[in-house]
């Protein structure tokens, strides 16, 4: 099969054999996906303790599990050009940072959970 004229063919290949860019990608795919549930389930399950303070925190949560998606997809891009570019992995922190939020308010929704039940 032979490469595209306009030369895209060469920008699309993939980058090395170990396909650890895409790898990573998958990775952080399914870790938001986790997130995003964990938060939608935590925010079902306290609702009636919590109320609004539990669908506040479960929207925040699901909805940073989504930017980090989407972001890590974006960085999975910038590194697939950069690695054919310059031969380097440019890659940023922000889809780490978010998913960590994601992260702290699944936890802190558990811990005013646990706290409610033994209150109330």
């Amino acid at each position: 099969m032979s490469a595209p004229a306009d030369g895209s063919g060469e920008r699309d290949r993939l980058f090395d054999p170990g396909l650890q860019p895409e790898r990573t990608l998958l990775a952080w795919r399914r870790t938001c996906l986790a997130f995003g549930v964990a938060s939608l389930v935590g925010m079902r399950f306290t609702m009636p303790q919590l109320g609004l303070v539990a669908v506040l925190l479960g929207i925040l949560g699901a909805g940073l599990a989504v930017l980090a998606y989407a972001l890590a997809a974006t960085g999975y891009r910038r590194a697939h050009a950069s690695l054919h570019g310059t031969g380097l992995l440019d890659r940023s922190g922000i889809p780490l940072l978010l998913a960590t939020v994601a992260v702290l308010l699944v936890g802190i929704l558990c811990g005013v959970m646990l706290l409610a039940d033994v209150v109330g």
